[in-house]
């Protein structure tokens, strides 16, 4: 069976994997305090055009999400996002286990506006209910779409004003910065948000995820909690090995590009079909929605995940692209739909 369930479903890019094998009898310094993981923040720095950014390499995209907004609130204030939003619920209740209550909002697209952050503000408005304090949105978003500059523009002017951190999940940012829609840059988000990551997991890396801490406010003592939450890597070297081969020559954004065709592919191929979206997604994740007699056909030579019933006899399933995937798959998979079809 070839999997589209996931991004992360393969090891890890040839160049990765030379890199960490050329440097694998190195004696390097641990806990991310080596020569590989400062460059590699340099790299990062350049790209995104800020020297003042404070910059973390964590193993996993939970742990950066619970640091980010552990490290943020005080223990009576919360975190509003996406209903969808990947802290809400795909994270086993990480971030209330830190003592932050989640306030998931309804969205037709995955997406947070101004309007749907004020109704939450609107809702909490004493000390007998948590303060909302921050603002967590994914880019792009668990449901593949993604914030224009215009967008994200607002969302930062609006949380600006009401005093409100913003922080962006990164999880799939390559994906984003590399759609046919997408229009903003590394350095658009570093102007705009208080802190972000990058995804390395879900982008070619083996593991790894760089948190980017842009407000001063936030970046007193992070090592510190990075310890206490048992984040800190102590072969720290090898996230900074792949986020330096990342930042290299391009990597990162071809990883992606690639990912991004050809999920275009399979959307083209799965539209002249007759198939419909049950959301628009130019990124790297596509969620059709198909026959349960055509879905439970494809599942025997194909591994993919079901996303949400649509009624007695259809249903969104959700299909992923990555760096690895092949033509030769996506090919076979769009000639079993069409004899389906």
């Amino acid at each position: 069976m070839y999997s589209f369930n996931n991004d992360y479903s393969e090891g890890a890019h040839p160049r990765i994997l030379q890199a960490m094998m050329e440097t694998n009898l190195e004696q390097n310094n641990g806990y991310s305090l080596d020569l590989h993981t400062d460059h590699a923040k340099e790299l990062i720095r350049q790209e995104i055009g800020r020297e003042d950014a404070d910059i973390h390499m964590i193993t996993g995209g939970t742990q950066t999400n619970l640091l980010a907004i552990s490290c943020a609130l005080k223990p009576y204030q919360a975190v509003i996002c996406a209903e969808t939003g990947h802290i809400n619920v795909h994270e086993t209740g990480a971030i209330e286990a830190t003592g932050h209550k989640v306030l998931g909002q309804p969205t037709p697209d995955g997406l947070m506006t101004p309007a749907l952050i004020q109704k939450a503000l609107d809702w909490h408005t004493d000390e007998h209910m948590v303060q909302p304090k921050m603002v967590y949105i994914s880019n792009a978003t668990e449901v593949g779409t993604q914030y224009t500059k215009a967008q994200l523009e607002a969302l930062s002017a609006f949380c600006r004003q009401k005093g409100l951190y913003l922080f962006l999940d990164g999880a799939r940012l390559g994906s984003a910065l590399t759609s046919p829609a997408g229009d903003l840059t590394l350095a658009d988000i570093a102007r705009l948000t208080d802190l972000f990551y990058i995804g390395g997991t879900k982008n070619g890396a083996l593991f790894g995820e760089a948190l980017i801490i842009l407000n001063p406010d936030l970046k007193q003592d992070f090592r510190f909690l990075i310890k206490q939450k048992g984040a800190m890597l102590a072969k720290g070297w090898l996230l900074g090995i792949q986020f330096e081969e990342l930042f290299q020559n391009r990597l990162f954004y071809d990883i992606a590009s690639h990912a991004n065709e050809m999920a275009g592919k399979l959307r083209r191929g799965i539209e002249d079909c007759g198939y419909s979206f049950h959301w628009a997604s130019t990124t790297n994740q596509l969620f059709p929605v198909l026959p349960n007699t055509v879905m439970e056909a494809l599942s025997r030579d194909f591994l993919f995940s079901v996303q949400t019933v649509i009624d007695d006899t259809h249903t969104c399933i959700r299909l992923v692209t990555s760096w690895a995937t092949k033509p030769e798959a996506v090919d076979a998979f769009l000639k079993a739909l069409q004899k389906l079809s």
